[in-house]
């Protein structure tokens, strides 16, 4: 079995940055992998977990053997939401059922300080369980709560020997300033339109379909199986049909149902809003007149501020209504 690092695609710098601090023995205690969704910052901290859990890593060593029993129970299993060494730990919302981290109901809005007492402050004072390390993957670390963010910055402050901390996060400007001062950031960048039509085709997507794909993905992989996905595909485009109508209504009460079903539905809002600029785009670039094309692009501009706005953590219901608003 190759070991993780090894599988990452299109990240040359990043995984060089590890594998030079896992070879000259300086893994920071905390580090804040940066990018988009979906390119590979997942899988890296994971291989860096690897490589620190690792029984047969000799000192000097940059990467994990992929075979030990530490290794091959780093990354979860298909269909398991967590990986099954016990210092290997994924924090993320709604990754624990409530009584397993102390609460009566569930995360649906962040990740609370219950799983940050539970998973990192309840265990912070005694060793690795197998001697090596410990490492804690934080998935978007943006969505910490406040309170759970200060607990977790107390750790970061002061850290215990042999504990590591990998934040991952799309939205580095969402975190507290003083979470970002105490780790060291990694950047990834997009992948390559070629790389995502690859690793698609690898998942058994047509190739010609997958090539297509890769050009509206924006480089992350995420979006791109999601763009393959029919039935995901199919929710897009009748997001995209409605959206267009609530803009050229006579009324708002369409644009306020969209909005409404916004805030129920705020994880896949992005996607479809950018199904939509996708669209507008085109619909510019085909408009017979100059004032048509004019009205495209002014809609395309306003969706894409919607966009930024909602990766400021802005209210999707308002954001979306607002957006109604300039573009009607």
């Amino acid at each position: 079995m190759p070991s993780l690092l090894s599988l990452v695609r299109a990240q040359a710098v990043p995984v060089a940055t590890v594998q030079r601090a896992l070879a000259h023995d300086r893994v920071h205690h905390a580090y804040l992998f940066d990018g988009p969704d979906g390119v590979g910052k997942e899988l890296t901290a994971f291989g860096l977990a690897q490589a620190l859990v690792c029984e047969r890593r000799a000192p000097g060593g940059d990467d994990a053997c992929g075979e030990c029993g530490a290794c091959v129970r780093v990354l979860p299993r298909a269909g398991e939401a967590r990986p099954r060494h016990p210092d290997v730990v994924l924090l993320g919302r709604a990754l624990y059922e409530p009584a397993q981290i102390g609460r009566r109901t569930p995360e649906t809005q962040d990740i609370s300080i219950d799983q940050v007492r539970t998973l990192v402050l309840a265990r912070a004072a005694f060793p690795p369980h197998e001697g090596r390390a410990r490492v804690y993957v934080v998935r978007s670390a943006e969505e910490l709560s406040q309170s759970a963010a200060n607990a977790l910055l107390k750790t970061l402050e002061e850290p215990s020997q042999r504990t590591h901390f990998i934040l991952l996060t799309a939205r580095p400007d969402a975190l507290l300033s003083t979470i970002r001062s105490r780790t060291q950031r990694v950047r990834f960048g997009a992948l390559p339109e070629s790389v995502v039509a690859e690793l698609l085709a690898e998942k058994g997507v047509d190739l010609l379909r997958a090539k297509a794909v890769a050009a509206l993905s924006e480089g992350s992989l995420s979006l791109a199986q999601s763009l393959a996905d029919p039935e995901a595909s199919e929710a897009r485009e009748d997001f995209v049909r409605r959206a267009l109508a609530a803009m050229r209504a006579p009324t708002m009460g369409p644009a306020l149902e969209i909005g409404d079903e916004a805030k129920k539905d705020k994880d896949a809002l992005p996607e479809k809003l950018t199904a939509l600029a996708v669209h507008l785009a085109a619909e510019a670039r085909r408009a017979p007149d100059t004032a048509e094309a004019e009205r495209a692009a002014e809609r395309f501009s306003q969706v894409l501020r919607t966009l930024r706005d909602l990766d400021r953590n802005a209210a999707a219901q308002l954001a979306v209504e607002a957006m109604f608003v300039r573009t009607r």
